[in-house]
């Protein structure tokens, strides 16, 4: 499984290496951009630096204070998964493992989902009840068949669905999902 701390850990020591500035140099620049929005100011880095969206949204995440390692509640992934959603845990410690297999892959927890990012989003995991983790993925133009559904207005991030139920339903259908959406991102 991809710790998500471990992976943000890796990206702010490679930070200076990938794009000639430490954190606290982007956020010193982020600061001074006028930019007052989070969108805004990925989209300021993107086109005046071109910082790709990982680095922009790490950037833009520390200079307003509005991730995981800046929040109040330090660890979002553990709050995801509290109380009657840990059943759901192990499903997606391994639908995890499959994106931490897949090339610049990235992982963005928010509060009540994690999202899987290359270029752009191309997924998310969300423990949606005590029973049931929702995969969502972006596959555009993909015809919804079996186990695989249109998202709906589940949610606006994703094209498709794909309910689980328990770990044992992340099977080799659920990984070739995963590695299309992650493909086309």
């Amino acid at each position: 499984m991809a710790d998500p701390q471990v992976v943000l850990a890796n990206m702010i020591a490679n930070l200076k290496d990938k794009t000639g500035k430490s954190l606290d140099e982007w956020i010193a620049a982020a600061r001074g951009s006028g930019q007052a929005k989070h969108k805004g100011l990925i989209d300021w880095l993107k086109a005046e630096h071109g910082l790709g969206h990982g680095y922009a949204n790490l950037v833009a995440h520390k200079t307003f204070g509005s991730d995981a390692g800046s929040s109040e509640d330090a660890d979002l992934m553990e709050a995801m998964f509290a109380g009657p959603k840990a059943a759901m845990r192990p499903a997606y410690d391994r639908v995890a493992a499959i994106v931490e297999g897949l090339e610049g892959a990235e992982f963005a927890p928010k509060k009540g989902y994690v999202s899987f990012r290359r270029n752009k989003q191309f997924g998310l995991a969300q423990p949606s009840t005590k029973d049931r983790l929702d995969l969502g993925l972006s596959l555009k133009g993909v015809e919804p068949s079996g186990r695989l559904e249109a998202a709906g207005s589940w949610n606006a991030m994703v094209s498709h669905r794909v309910r689980i139920g328990s770990a044992d339903e992340i099977d080799a259908e659920v990984e070739s999902w995963l590695r299309q959406a992650w493909e086309r991102s």
